[in-house]
């Protein structure tokens, strides 16, 4: 039997070597701007060139970490210090957005050398943002000249779809608002937009990102009014975004009067006091009785819980309406109000399946309770309804308006007997 120890491994000093990737490199933009610079100052001011210069760089210059100074350099010349300040001590270009002519094709064929460059590395969409962001921030640490070149580049990007909406929000910091700042930069902002698109695309874009209600943030706490937005920029030559504030002024006051009307409704408030609150408020916001109308009956509608059971829920609405008609009659004092009535039902009836069968029996409760006249009926069947559930709506209606004619007939016939 062999005695003889067996020899345990031991732990030599042998050194690993550390794979590249794992290697943290110190973050040093400094030289990474000196290349940028360096390839600017050979291209000048030929953009062309200057879109291939940045497209081969990616190859080999870190795109991915240095974003920021990237996108600086390209618009100032160089890295910015808070507050848009650029270091002198640092190597910087004169082939940049700050330093071109101030004009809208130059800043045309800007918005196309960051495009190339973001379809080509489309990481850089995020970091592009948020540097548009932050130099909305620092507007006020730059001249003018190059506040306007830059509202114009920012116009065409979000024409583009370079750039959401969002970006708009740096202009309600106060820090640019209460000088002036973010309200001048905004009229060649939303000028260059609109030049681009127009003021639907523009209401489309605003509205997806939740801005078209903030634009009043662009002035001062003292002078957010409709009425001093509206002179800015009508006064500036941007009366499409005066009107359009004007409308979403106008469809907020709608919003909060429904609320209220609903409120009211729950209360169990009287018929007398709500008439009266809302007539009040249709002469301070200028609501017309057709608009009121559709408020009313959609506040009307929704201050029930209805049942599921399509048999029940027409018996329901019934007795809802009959309970509320002295409501819906105070507003249908005119022909249009009536025929906006009728098609608010059928559309109402239509996209609540459960009363698809009961719009006919709505329209003679409505009817017998002097809401409806027979001549707006008679209209809204022959040509003011809506293609909503059409077909099934008018069958309903065919016996109901054979008979209203005939006594409208009748009428006509004692009526020529009496002269």
């Amino acid at each position: 039997m062999n005695n003889q120890k067996q020899q345990k491994p031991t732990l030599t000093g042998q050194r690993f070597k550390t794979r590249k990737r794992d290697e943290k490199e110190r973050f040093d933009p400094t030289q990474f701007q000196e290349s940028i610079v360096q390839g600017l100052n050979q291209t000048g001011s030929d953009l062309e060139a200057v879109a291939k210069f940045l497209d081969a760089s990616g190859a080999k210059l870190d795109y991915r970490r240095y974003a920021e100074t990237l996108f600086d350099i390209l618009v100032a010349g160089g890295m910015l210090a808070p507050g848009g300040s650029i270091s002198d001590d640092l190597t910087r270009t004169e082939f940049c957005l700050f330093t071109a002519q101030e004009d809208l094709e130059t800043m045309q064929a800007y918005a196309q050398v960051f495009n190339k460059l973001i379809r080509r590395y489309k990481y850089l969409e995020k970091g592009f943002e948020e540097e548009i962001k932050k130099l909305l921030l620092f507007l006020k640490g730059f001249t003018e000249s190059e506040r306007n070149k830059l509202a114009m580049l920012t116009g065409i990007l979000l024409a583009n779809g370079n750039i959401s909406a969002a970006v708009i929000g740096s202009l309600f910091n106060e820090n640019v608002v209460k000088e002036g700042v973010s309200a001048a930069f905004a009229v060649k902002l939303f000028k260059s937009w609109i030049y681009e698109r127009d003021i639907n695309a523009v209401a489309v874009a605003l509205r997806k990102v939740g801005m078209d209600n903030r634009l009043m943030e662009l002035f001062p706490a003292n002078k957010r009014s409709c009425e001093h937005f509206s002179k800015y920029f009508t006064d500036a030559g941007l009366k499409e975004l005066s009107d359009f504030a004007r409308n979403q002024e106008a469809i907020g006051s709608r919003k909060e009067l429904q609320k209220e009307l609903q409120e009211m409704m729950a209360r169990g408030d009287n018929f007398k006091d709500i008439i009266a609150y809302v007539r009040e408020e249709m002469k301070k916001t200028s609501i017309s009785e057709q608009l009121m109308i559709g408020i009313v009956w959609s506040s009307v509608m929704s201050c029930v819980e209805w049942n599921k059971k399509e048999e029940l829920v027409c018996e329901q609405s019934i007795k809802h309406l009959k309970q509320y008609s002295p409501l819906l009659k105070a507003f249908t004092s005119q022909g249009a109000s009536e025929i906006i009535l009728l098609v608010k039902i059928q559309e109402y009836c239509y996209d609540n399946i459960h009363f698809m069968k009961a719009f006919q029996k709505i329209v003679v409760l409505l009817y017998k309770a002097d809401v409806l006249s027979e001549e707006a009926i008679l209209k809204w069947y022959t040509e003011a309804h809506v293609a909503k559930g059409k077909s099934v709506f008018l069958e309903q209606m065919k016996k109901f308006v054979e008979w209203l004619k005939h006594a409208e007939e009748e009428s006509e016939s004692e009526e020529e007997e009496e002269n």
